[in-house]
């Protein structure tokens, strides 16, 4: 990879985490102002109305990252006829799956009472109005997510970024204000469509601003065009509703086995949004650029990027999840209160674990997706969704809201394993063999972090005194600090080092 390309993905993987860092801040800041000053059940009831209209999002049917890698492709290629049918053909079928989501929603809204017994009834109206509303706009949202395919397979990844990044904050600035001011669930879901349709006007105006040589246009819609996409997105769709089942029906689940736990359990998985949007925001941007070293035909380059991947998210995995385990409820009591901590503390714990395995994946996932391999694992994703749900029913059925979370951590052991031992050895555009995946991806990483686990644990059962938990502390550091050096960095990397901040300065 080039000083230019290295560059490019870089500036890619720092706009993704500029954008995720505002899903971040709203993630962090916003449930405290919710939890306090709403009651438990009210804010439970805007938690199901939020993950009930988010089902929307499903019937992107992956198009948006199809049209990010085709025009990637075809920006490699030079076929710009070929482009604009793909983006003419897209919109079309976006169009149509935004009018049924808007049904969709109307229908959730009607069957909501009854599925969601336990929900009281002074917050049912305005909880169904608030569903319209926000599953509306987000309908409307899905031919308009067009333009952000777009500019990711630009690789102007700021844009999007920006966009939407900025609509997150300005729409938790507006809940804020409405619920301090006591106002209702329903203003609530009308300020959140109101934002994200002006979003949607800005996205519109910047396409036809930047990128305005990829059209789009009915008479560009084609069979063909239609055929390649219903081809790259068959898998992405199973992908999509493996992870409906796995993150998707958790809170409802929850909100029909054990209402009153809702607002705990959401509190928790927002910890858990915030966790898998760092890390999707750190390596999507492998699609564009693994799709270019497809089209170079270096497959051996792809394992090598991919494993690299694998390891550097399992450092971010371990640093954002280890302390959301180990100090669950000390991070839930000055957050959102003692009660949540109280209530949430083993929830956040096991959700973290589950998607800490989970989330291990998602470099590969992300190059899969970028050499069009994608179709080729469909299994997995059905097998960790399907797993996931079974246990989270029975779960839910005999223990609540914990049994739903356990689901989820079954669910992401069985997708990994299925990875290791079914998709992998059918991947055969990614040149790596699974024994460095495993030592160098998974394991370097997992050793390293030893020496703070053991301390944090021990803090846990014993309590240092004080100048010996220091010492112990600093000692873990130390040594945490070696293994990374020895074992966290491959040899390449080490001497890269060394010659950058070693050798001397002519």
């Amino acid at each position: 990879m080039d000083r230019k390309e290295k560059f490019v993905l870089l500036k890619n993987a720092v706009a993704n985490v500029v954008r995720g860092s505002a899903a971040a801040l709203v993630a962090v800041f916003l449930p405290p102002f919710l939890t306090r000053a709403m009651s438990s059940d009210a804010f439970g009831a805007w938690s199901l109305v939020l993950q009930l209209s988010a089902f929307v999002g499903y019937l992107d049917f992956g198009i948006q990252t199809a049209i990010g890698r085709f025009i990637a492709h075809t920006g490699e290629s030079g076929d710009t006829e070929q482009r604009d049918r793909i983006v003419s053909t897209s919109m079309a079928v976006l169009a149509a799956a935004g009018a049924l989501g808007i049904l969709g929603s109307a229908g959730l809204a009607i069957l909501m009472p009854h599925f969601f017994h336990q929900v009281p009834q002074l917050l049912l109206g305005d909880s169904r109005l608030a569903l319209v509303l926000v599953g509306s706009s987000l309908a409307v949202g899905l031919p308009c997510s067009l333009f952000n395919g777009i500019f990711v397979g630009l690789q102007r990844y700021e844009v999007p970024a920006a966009v939407i990044g900025g609509s997150r904050v300005i729409g938790a600035v507006f809940l804020v204000i409405i619920v301090l001011h006591g106002g209702s669930l329903a203003q609530m879901g009308a300020a959140v469509a109101a934002v994200n349709l002006a979003s949607y006007g800005l996205q519109y105006f910047l396409y036809r601003k930047m990128a305005p040589r990829v059209r789009f246009s009915s008479q560009l819609v084609s069979r063909k065009a239609g055929r390649e996409l219903f081809d790259y997105c068959l898998s992405l769709s199973i992908w999509s509703f493996a992870m409906l089942l796995v993150t998707g029906l958790d809170v409802a689940l929850v909100g029909h086995f054990e209402f009153e736990k809702v607002a705990y359990y959401s509190v928790a998985a927002t910890l858990i949004v915030f966790l898998a949007g760092i890390q999707y925001a750190l390596f999507n941007v492998l699609i564009p650029s693994t799709a270019v070293m497809q089209a170079q035909g270096n497959s051996i380059q792809l394992g090598e990027v991919m494993i690299t991947a694998t390891r550097y998210g399992s450092f971010v995995l371990l640093l954002m999840g280890l302390p959301l385990i180990l100090a669950a409820k000390g991070i839930l009591t000055v957050w959102v209160g003692p009660k949540y901590a109280v209530e949430g503390a083993r929830i956040l714990q096991v959700l973290t674990a589950a998607n800490m395995v989970r989330l291990s994946a998602v470099p590969y996932v992300m190059t899969l997706i970028g050499t069009g391999q994608q179709r080729l694992v469909t299994i997995t994703p059905l097998l960790e969704g399907i797993s996931n749900l079974f246990v989270s029913v029975i779960g839910g059925l005999f223990f609540g809201a914990i049994g739903v979370a356990v689901g989820t951590l079954i669910g992401g052991i069985v997708g990994l394993l299925a990875n290791l031992i079914y998709n992998m050895p059918r991947t055969i555009e990614i040149n790596f063999r699974i024994t460095d995946y495993l030592r160098d991806g998974l394991l370097r990483p997992l050793v390293c972090a030893m020496p703070l686990v053991a301390v944090a644990l021990t803090f846990r059962t014993s309590g240092f005194p004080s100048l010996a938990g220091y010492a112990a502390i600093g000692a873990a550091v130390a040594a945490t600090s070696f293994l990374l050096w020895r074992c966290g960095l491959v040899g390449s990397e080490r001497e890269k080092l060394r010659i950058r901040h070693f050798a001397p300065q002519e």
